[in-house]
C-alpha cells in the first residue's frame, strides 16, 4: 500500500470526515427519539495497517452521566454493519476512492476495555 494513502486514512482528521462526531447524536436520535438517551458518543479510529488488511476501531466512549456498560453494547456490531446514519458501505466507498481495492469487511465483537469505553474492530480485507 503507498505510503502516502496509508497516511491519508489513517489521520484522525480523515476519519472524523468519514464518520463525523454529529452521526452520534443522529443516530441516538433515530434509536430513541433523543439524542440525550444516547449513553456514548462514537468514533472512528486508526488501529494498524498492512499490505492484506486495514484495520479500524469504532471506539463507543461513555457520554457523562450515562452507563456504557448498561447500553447493550454487545449486539451494536449487527446494528452498525446495516444502519444507514453509519453508513460502512459509504466509508467503504470513500477509502477505495483513495485508491485501495477492497475484497471485503467486517466488525468484530465488542470489545470491553474499560467500564467508559468500548471498541468494535473494523476490517477492511484487501485484494
Amino acid at each position: 500500500m503507498d505510503k502516502a494513502i496509508l497516511d491519508k486514512i489513517s489521520s484522525q482528521d480523515y476519519l472524523d470526515k468519514l464518520l463525523p462526531m454529529e452521526i452520534s447524536d443522529q443516530f441516538f436520535e433515530a434509536l430513541y427519539g433523543d439524542a440525550s438517551d444516547g449513553a456514548y458518543n462514537i468514533r472512528l479510529e486508526f488501529i494498524s495497517a498492512n499490505q492484506n488488511r486495514i484495520v479500524l476501531a469504532f471506539n463507543l466512549t461513555q457520554r457523562p452521566g450515562k452507563c456504557l456498560v448498561c447500553s447493550l453494547t454487545y449486539g451494536i456490531p449487527k446494528v452498525f454493519s446495516r444502519h444507514p446514519l453509519i453508513d460502512i458501505k459509504g466509508m467503504v466507498k470513500k477509502i477505495e476512492e483513495k485508491g485501495i481495492k477492497v475484497k471485503r469487511w467486517q466488525l468484530g465483537e465488542t470489545q470491553e476495555n474499560s467500564s467508559s469505553l468500548h471498541v468494535i474492530p473494523f476490517f477492511i480485507d484487501l485484494e
